[in-house]
């Protein structure tokens, strides 16, 4: 079962970077000083009734007896959202996904991983915490010798 995590962390991963490694231009989600008015209460349930709270139609990806993944895109952007059995299966996947950086959205069982703008406007929906996955950039060589896009994001 720890490959089948893996394959779906790298699956949610590979989805949450392709549509966040650029910039927006505006200057990203904290700069106009205007913050959510209130976070609602977490939402809890299916990866369904999770998905219509978000205003998605999730794409089913992964429907396993462990985690369920599906695939979403909305006006505010694309996001994987996965919900698991346990609490424990929650925290070892975003445990090992963290460290291919993205931005979290945490709830009981559940979690969304998108960019940060896409994280944040699932916030005021969803309610759940923010996560902060490592950066991407903490890697041992330091080098890349001027590679396009970011070394680990191939997508073809």
């Amino acid at each position: 079962m720890r490959t089948e995590r893996s394959l779906v962390v790298l699956a949610a991963l590979a989805l949450a970077l392709t549509a966040g490694c650029g910039g927006d231009g505006n200057g990203g989600n904290g700069g106009n000083g205007k913050k959510a008015p209130t976070t609602p209460e977490t939402v809890t349930g299916s990866l369904e009734q999770i998905a219509s709270k978000a205003e998605c139609e999730p794409n089913i990806q992964t429907d396993a007896d462990e985690l369920r993944q599906g695939n979403c895109t909305t006006d505010d952007g694309k996001y994987v959202l996965v919900t698991f059995a346990t609490d424990r299966g929650l925290r070892e996947w975003i445990n090992e996904a963290k460290d291919y950086g993205g931005s979290y959205l945490v709830g009981r069982k559940w979690v969304a991983v998108g960019d940060d703008k896409v994280v944040t406007a699932l916030r005021g929906r969803l309610g759940g915490t923010v996560e902060a996955g490592s950066s991407h950039h903490s890697g041992g060589s330091g080098g890349g010798g001027g590679d396009e896009g970011h070394s680990g994001h191939h997508t073809g």
